[in-house]
């Protein structure tokens, strides 16, 4: 596995743990230091203690040399970055070129190559004309990656799909050999062209991504005309052809995948002169959503927002990881502190190094101190530890109001306890 990132760590650990013998590269002498003392770099919730097993098992290894990695394995998986170029949409995959190119320079013998990276539709191609000098050592092949964050070792253990993408058809007897203790579960194994997996990954984020941006829409009309977003969500999820998975109103989407995969599909099909609109409005009503949700608060705490004690309980995109890409929180927290209010936030995950240098933003370590004198609590990753808290025994400012992006509690149960408080898509019960 070349990249111990998110993907090549999560994937390497759970093929060792299903009987293969795998070795994680990384440059980042730190993080396999780390690694090999048994720490994960990432949170992920039984993932350390996976690390431990097949580590002690002896296999699973964890190297920085590149050469050995390569020439002691049969299959070489690519899974490293492929971000947002900066000031663009295209996908920066300078990565897997080089990483690519690695490959050729140190393989003896014939390997597999598998893209895991998230690559736009033709990058096997590209490959293969890197390795064209030594081709008939190399056969490249697309599987890309499904992993949710916070659920990622479940998710490879009971994938709804495995995808292989090759020109080669012996490939796919190789790679169903390596999924058997899945398929054997019931997984289901989908081969098509490397094109056609390159492309499915991309059209599945997308296709997500527009969930969550529609019923985000159209929990605005629903606040306008006093309809419960949740109705409306439960109405149409209900619909086979619909499915109620991604139709949950709250923040714009964030992490690691929807808001660069957009972009990447985008900038593909323009790269074949095809206008995706329906995928650019996505991303741009995404963006939108995030400062629609952020001046609601100056409907909430009125426009002078100086000295108003603010206080964030979640700040990562979502529950059960530690990842801040394109999180709300990131637009959020420096807007407010630089209208003068004073954050504070606590997250499970801990403190976060892109708050640290914002004025009048600071990280406590637990609900009670964080919330004590809030004027307003912002509930914005719905962490299971925030979705029973007594918010009059924690909070002592008795004019406090509560503001839950992720309609976690009943507004009717708020207003019973007389707690003024805002939601997202539903009727305003104050």
């Amino acid at each position: 596995m070349i990249g111990t990132g998110y993907v090549g760590l999560v994937s390497g650990v759970c093929f060792a743990d299903i009987g293969n013998q795998v070795v994680c590269v990384d440059k980042d002498k730190n993080k396999i230091d780390k690694l090999n003392s048994g720490i994960s770099p990432i949170y992920e919730p039984g993932l350390d203690e996976l690390i431990k097993k097949n580590f002690t098992a002896k296999r699973l290894s964890f190297t920085t040399n590149i050469d050995s990695a390569i020439n002691t394995s049969d299959i070489i998986f690519i899974c490293v970055g492929t971000p947002t170029r900066k000031g663009s949409i295209k996908v920066d995959l300078s990565f897997v070129y080089k990483c690519t190119k690695e490959i050729l320079k140190y393989s003896k013998r014939k390997k597999i190559i598998v893209t895991k990276s998230t690559v736009p539709v033709g990058t096997g191609d590209e490959i293969e004309k890197i390795l064209k000098r030594k081709k008939k050592l190399f056969t490249v092949i697309s599987n890309p990656e499904f992993l949710r964050e916070g659920e990622a070792i479940r998710d490879f253990r009971y994938p709804d799909r495995i995808v292989i993408g090759s020109n080669e058809k012996k490939a796919f007897n190789i790679m169903k050999k390596l999924y058997t203790p899945l398929t054997n579960k019931g997984s289901k194994f989908y081969t098509t062209s490397r094109r056609g997996a390159e492309l499915i990954k991309y059209a599945s984020n997308a296709f997500l991504a527009t969930k969550i941006t529609f019923i985000n829409e159209l929990a605005n009309l629903c606040e306008k005309s006093g309809v419960n977003v949740e109705d409306i969500s439960l109405g149409m999820g209900s619909d086979s052809r619909i499915g109620g998975r991604f139709l949950r109103a709250g923040p714009a989407y964030g992490g690691s995948c929807f808001p660069k995969d957009t972009k990447g599909l985008v900038s593909a099909a323009e790269k074949y002169k095809i206008n995706l609109s329906v995928v650019k409005s996505v991303i741009k009503s995404n963006q939108e959503r995030v400062n629609l949700l952020t001046k609601r608060v100056h409907k909430i705490l009125g426009s002078n927002l100086k000295n108003k004690k603010i206080s964030f309980l979640g700040v990562t995109f979502k529950p059960n990881t530690d990842d801040m890409r394109d999180s709300t929180s990131l637009k959020m927290i420096p807007y407010l502190c630089k209208k003068g209010a004073k954050v504070r936030y606590y997250d499970p995950s801990g403190e976060k190094n892109e708050f640290r240098k914002i004025k009048n933003c600071n990280y406590i370590n637990n609900i009670k101190s964080n919330c004590n004198d809030a004027d307003l609590v912002v509930l914005l990753t719905e962490w299971d530890e925030f979705k029973s808290i007594d918010f009059k025994k924690i909070v002592k400012n008795n004019k406090f109001k509560v503001y839950d992006l992720r309609n976690l509690y009943s507004a009717e149960e708020m207003k019973k306890n007389k707690i003024k408080y805002y939601s997202v898509g539903r009727p305003n019960t104050n």
